[in-house]
């Protein structure tokens, strides 16, 4: 893919796309839209995976991340205000997760270290990565002061990467 390689894009392609397509489907929640997020994933995803660097974490991961921006960045141009819902944010994280050097164990630390999270703290970093949600509207969601959440997604985060790399 990183020369170009109009064959290891098919073959990229016929590993990866159903499952980068459910990403989107899952943020967008309209067949249409997430069909136009995907297509500019993976265009951004061809051009860019010179871009790629495997010591940050697997090719597949780097990819639904690709295509879960681009479905946000989708969901915010249209001006849709209908972010997931906690269950599926949380759906959505559980599938990008899976890719995670393809490693299950990998998953399951994840969900692990999500688990020691306090409640509150776990939803918005849940809700912001997966749902997209501004630090301002999480505050308007969890009736609290922007600066508030912005320290709990901090520290949620910086709890998250201690505990992953124990």
């Amino acid at each position: 893919m990183a020369r170009q390689d109009r064959g290891a894009y098919r073959a990229l392609y016929d590993l990866c796309a159903a499952k980068l397509f459910g990403v989107a489907l899952r943020i967008c929640r309209e067949r249409s839209l997430a069909e136009e997020a995907f297509q500019e994933a993976f265009i951004a995803i061809w051009r860019s995976a010179g871009d790629f660097d495997p010591a940050r974490g697997s090719a597949l991961a780097w990819m639904a991340g690709v295509t879960r921006n681009r479905a946000l960045d989708l969901l915010r141009k249209r001006g849709r205000g209908d972010r997931p819902m906690e269950d599926d944010a949380l759906e959505v994280l559980l599938n990008e997760a899976e890719g995670l050097r393809g490693d299950q164990a990998d998953l399951n630390a994840l969900l692990q270290c999500l688990e020691r999270l306090e409640e509150t703290p776990r939803r918005a970093v849940i809700l912001a990565y997966c749902g997209g949600l501004t630090r301002e509207e999480l505050a308007v969601r969890f009736d609290a002061p922007a600066n508030t959440v912005k320290t709990w997604l901090r520290r949620a985060l910086a709890a998250l990467r201690g505990c992953l790399e124990e």
